[in-house]
């Protein structure tokens, strides 16, 4: 069965795609009584406050998505997955390459969940044709998703269009996180492969990663009630 048990506003993981530490305590504040599960990335990580807002966080029990879509030698990935694996975070993004793959996957500890990045959102078919593959987006993100559930990886980064395809190829218990969240009166940006949370839902995804329709909507709080209310509503009806 398809997890349906996780809480609709767990299942909207806020992007906390901001320049420092107190821009980003108030926006976890503002949505602090709809949002559960944040996510951390390069930027607030090279502005030198990534670790210290993990553990704020970690201690005010959200749950944390540490997207630093690790690509290094796999005795640096191991070392760096134990770190992140030592701090209570839930889910760290590696790189697809077999080899990051195993070494983060034999690191991450009890709780850590690693994820493989199949294809950024920001990737098209001709940006894919550029970079030398010549099969299709489907074909190629399947690949990546099968190479990782064989390297023992808990789930994959992938778009919304691709979600109902690795559901059906790789099984209920594979967790699918889904960036490129768009409503539909939201500008793409550079975001090439979007889906609205409902269609990502009632394909059988699992988690959606949403920044700037909420960071930078007029009403944040209010916008995201709205989605985590489109999310329950869309697990529901797949029963």
């Amino acid at each position: 069965m398809i997890k349906n048990n996780i809480a609709a506003n767990e299942r909207c993981i806020i992007a906390l795609d901001v320049p420092d530490n107190a821009t980003a305590l108030q926006l976890v504040d503002t949505l602090s009584d709809v949002a559960a599960f944040y996510k951390i990335g390069l930027e607030l990580f090279a502005a030198g406050v990534g670790r210290g807002l993990l553990d704020t966080l970690v201690a005010q029990q959200k749950k944390v998505f540490v997207d630093l879509k690790l690509y290094d030698v796999p005795e640096t990935v191991a070392r760096a997955t134990r770190q992140v694996a030592t701090s209570g975070a839930n889910f760290l993004t590696v790189h697809g390459d077999e080899a990051i793959m195993q070494a983060a996957v034999a690191n991450k500890g009890e709780r850590l969940k690693i994820l493989a990045v199949t294809a950024l959102t920001s990737l098209d078919e001709q940006g894919l044709k550029q970079l030398g593959y010549r099969g299709s987006m489907r074909d190629f993100v399947l690949e990546k998703a099968q190479r990782a559930q064989a390297a023992g990886c808990d789930g994959v980064i992938c778009s919304g269009l691709e979600v109902a395809m690795l559901r059906e190829q790789l099984g209920d218990d594979f967790i699918l996180v889904t960036p490129g969240i768009r409503q539909q009166s939201d500008a793409a940006g550079d975001q090439k492969r979007i889906a609205t949370p409902a269609a990502v839902m009632a394909a059988g995804g699992d988690y959606l990663v949403i920044g700037r329709p909420v960071r930078d909507a007029a009403q944040p709080k209010q916008t995201l009630a709205q989605i985590v209310t489109e999310v329950e509503t869309a697990v529901a009806a797949r029963g």
